[in-house]
């Protein structure tokens, strides 16, 4: 992607916690200078040091992933920080447990706008910056709710799914308009037992592991990150348009 004797730098949003914070922190280990953004202060600031711990840079940005605004001005200062951006890690997202006839308009929106529009938000404030230095790499996180609707044990419905699915024919389009020099691919975990958990981890993780996931365990954050760091910083890599499916084969859940 670019020469060796310059650092690389990651955007990872919704990097404080969780999937994002292993994908920071994996990134950082190959040698990656990070800019974490979210809304949580106080996981912000543990990530960033637990980065600076590992030898690497860090930024914090907390801001609104849903803002068009605010993506700019993070990839604005970003540049102006680091110098560059090589991968963007489009981490950012909200459950969203309703069904169609409890949801509002107010939450069908903000579920598309957090977990969609974030990902054109980012995509859009990046891409120019990665063009003009060459190529760059972009990982978003879908889910395997876009493949299955998310109805049966999931904690997310309907809405939730429908935005995760427009990020999958966002990664295609893509892939094609922003190719051969940038990179875009897409991952859909399945379940993943995060620090705090959800209804699902928390109440049932284990049973379904046991009933309905083929290696017979719940999904780390860490199992996410490794691919997002083959994906970011492989080379050579003849992989982009991709939806890859992290779930431990989850055929009964």
């Amino acid at each position: 992607m670019k020469a060796s004797h310059s650092p690389s730098v990651a955007i990872v949003t919704g990097g404080a916690r969780g999937i994002g914070r292993a994908c920071a922190k994996a990134l950082a280990g190959a040698g990656f200078d990070i800019a974490l953004v979210d809304l949580l202060r106080p996981e912000l600031d543990r990530t960033a040091g637990e980065i600076r711990e590992m030898g690497r840079k860090a930024l914090t940005f907390e801001a609104d992933v849903s803002s068009f605004a605010e993506a700019q001005r993070v990839a604005d200062e970003t540049v102006a920080q680091f110098g560059r951006i090589d991968v963007l890690v489009n981490n950012a997202g909200r459950s969203m447990p309703k069904g169609i006839l409890e949801i509002t308009e107010d939450e069908f929106d903000r579920t598309i706008a957090i977990n969609l529009k974030s990902c054109f938000n980012y995509i859009r404030a990046v891409a120019p910056v990665m063009q003009a230095q060459g190529g760059g790499r972009i990982v978003s996180m879908s889910s395997l709710n876009a493949h299955t609707g998310g109805v049966t044990a999931a904690v997310s419905r309907f809405a939730y799914a429908a935005a995760k699915a427009g990020i999958i024919g966002m990664t295609k389009a893509l892939a094609k308009e922003l190719g051969p020099t940038i990179l875009v691919n897409a991952l859909c975990p399945g379940v993943i037992e995060t620090e705090l958990g959800n209804t699902l981890t928390r109440e049932r993780g284990a049973a379904l592991a046991q009933a309905g996931i083929a290696l017979q365990r719940m999904g780390k954050p860490e199992d996410v990150a490794q691919l997002v760091l083959f994906l970011a910083a492989s080379e050579p890599c003849f992989m982009t348009g991709q939806a890859l499916v992290v779930d431990g084969f989850q055929y009964n859940c």
